[in-house]
């Protein structure tokens, strides 16, 4: 419990398992950035302190000659690929779990016991923040799935705002079906979306690097329900030259965040996927992702908005001089959740800063109207 398992890799199937087999036992899964740079990533793994890394064959190939520096790490668990020869500490992950076609079977294996409870340290996920080196933020498995829950109460609000019943879950229906198309080791990649997935007992359909043809073709044969991302990917699907050449209407949700969305782009998903409600939100990383929500309606109505705050959780509006801003004036956006990361990770004085008797201090210039709705005015960089 507690010791840190690094996984650096791209989207593959057997990030998922290496993920929940860390959290399941109360070690701390602590995904590194698969982007980064051989320098990069031997940082992430000293400053984590990881005693296990998992990593798919090029991120191996990437620390190999590194490995010798890293004292704590007393094992490395290549995915994909065969073990190093010479070294006792990698180690083949099929050796250890089977090939993916040998999964199934595994779900009469019980869980190895573990004395878990809720504010327990979960993850550290490292986000560059404005200057320096990468922090990690340290979130507990409270925090963890909290996002959950906001999205589906704020899901559940639109629809009562609208003098309509929530729809409920029916297990004798279709599988609803996400399309993760941002990476895993990314806030809204590992929270957002494979979280929330399991936890809703849903499908997730991965891709190792994001291209719109093959996601059109992906979404026609498996019947994708949430699709999503960044806007950016929302509006290369839509704009699409071939998009009317492929069914998709079981697309019943377009969610995106984590840039600036234009306007524009409700309407646009309601004129081309007339069955799709949009969906906008506001979170980091320091908040587990998914902090704020905008859907449906509300958010045709408030398309320039990232909306409310979910239920537990406060925003807050600040002024240079520390005070508390009325509804309306810009200032600095701070964050108050049971999602907040905790601090991070061996960095107090940066966790002072950024983490204040609950609140996140985001950096972002932001307002909020007479109802609580959250409009972005310039985010930190």
């Amino acid at each position: 419990p507690g010791e840190r398992v690094a996984i650096a890799a791209r989207n593959f199937p057997q990030w998922i398992p290496s993920f929940f087999a860390a959290v399941s036992v109360g070690a701390i899964a602590t995904p590194l950035n698969s982007w980064w740079t051989a320098e990069e990533l031997i940082y992430g793994l000293a400053d984590s302190g990881a005693a296990i890394a998992v990593l798919d064959v090029d991120r191996f190939k990437l620390v190999r000659e590194h490995l010798p520096t890293l004292p704590s790490l007393r094992q490395v668990i290549v995915m994909r690929g065969g073990p190093e020869e010479g070294d006792a500490r990698v180690v083949s992950l099929e050796t250890l779990i089977g090939p993916a076609s040998a999964w199934p079977g595994l779900a009469d294996i019980d869980l190895p016991p573990a004395d878990l409870h809720p504010d327990m340290d979960a993850t550290i996920l490292y986000t560059s923040g404005t200057t320096g080196r990468p922090k990690g933020a340290v979130a507990t498995h409270r925090a963890c799935i909290t996002n959950v829950f906001h999205s589906m109460a704020r899901q559940a609000g639109a629809f009562l705002r609208e003098g309509k019943a929530p729809p409920t879950p029916d297990k004798t229906g279709p599988q609803r079906v996400m399309l993760l198309s941002i990476p895993l080791f990314h806030a809204t990649g590992c929270y957002g979306y494979m979280i929330s997935t399991m936890m809703r007992a849903d499908k997730l359909v991965t891709v190792y690097r994001f291209d719109v043809t093959e996601a059109l073709g992906l979404i026609e044969r498996e019947k994708i329900t949430t699709f999503g991302g960044v806007p950016a990917i929302a509006w290369q699907l839509l704009e699409h030259p071939d998009r009317d050449k492929y069914d998709l209407s079981s697309i019943s949700i377009v969610a995106y965040g984590g840039a600036p969305s234009a306007p524009e782009l409700v309407s646009t998903i309601r004129r081309k996927l007339p069955g799709a409600m949009p969906s906008n939100g506001w979170g980091m990383t320091e908040t587990c992702a998914t902090a704020t929500l905008n859907f449906g309606k509300d958010y045709e109505l408030r398309p320039d908005s990232a909306g409310p705050a979910g239920p537990a959780s406060k925003l807050r509006i600040v002024g240079p001089d520390g005070s508390t801003l009325p509804p309306g004036q810009p200032g600095e956006l701070w964050y108050f959740g049971a999602n907040n990361a905790r601090c991070y990770w061996d960095k107090p004085e940066e966790s002072a800063r950024a983490f204040v008797d609950g609140w996140v201090v985001t950096g972002d210039i932001a307002r909020v109207d007479d109802e609580g709705f959250l409009f972005i005015l310039d985010r930190a960089k």
